[in-house]
């Protein structure tokens, strides 16, 4: 699959600037540029917009398997923060599924800046709605 795949974007995404790159079954990879509004007081980018990056990375993944997920919500999110993100820095979030079931899914995600840095890690449990066999 294509970033030129058909799919619906969010209102969030399209507010957090995140753009879809690259599909795969079982994973996706999302991009987003750190903006200054998305800065914490340090200066450096807010934890919660590379969680939503992260989160959006695993959901979007989960629109990838067969058969089809229609509907998936994160109800379990975990992230380890690897080091800090600057302002104006472009954040690449791979998304992968470790396990689907029928209802439940586990995901894992990696943020990376620029040159591969690592910036974070999560996991996610999302519950969600597949389409009929």
């Amino acid at each position: 699959m294509s970033s030129s795949s058909t799919h619906f974007v969010s209102a969030a995404w399209t507010w957090l600037g995140i753009r879809q790159i690259e599909l795969e079954e079982g994973a996706a990879t999302l991009e987003m540029t750190a903006s200054e509004d998305m800065a914490n007081s340090a200066g450096f980018v807010h934890g919660g917009m590379i969680s939503a990056l992260a989160d959006s990375a695993m959901g979007r993944a989960l629109h990838t398997i067969k058969p089809g997920v229609v509907r998936a919500m994160s109800f379990d999110l975990k992230l380890s923060f690897i080091t800090v993100a600057k302002v104006g820095e472009t954040l690449r979030a791979t998304g992968r599924v470790v396990h689907a079931g029928r209802r439940t899914a586990v995901t894992e995600c990696r943020v990376e800046g620029l040159g591969g840095r690592l910036v974070a890690t999560a996991s996610g449990t999302f519950a969600m709605t597949r389409e009929k066999e």
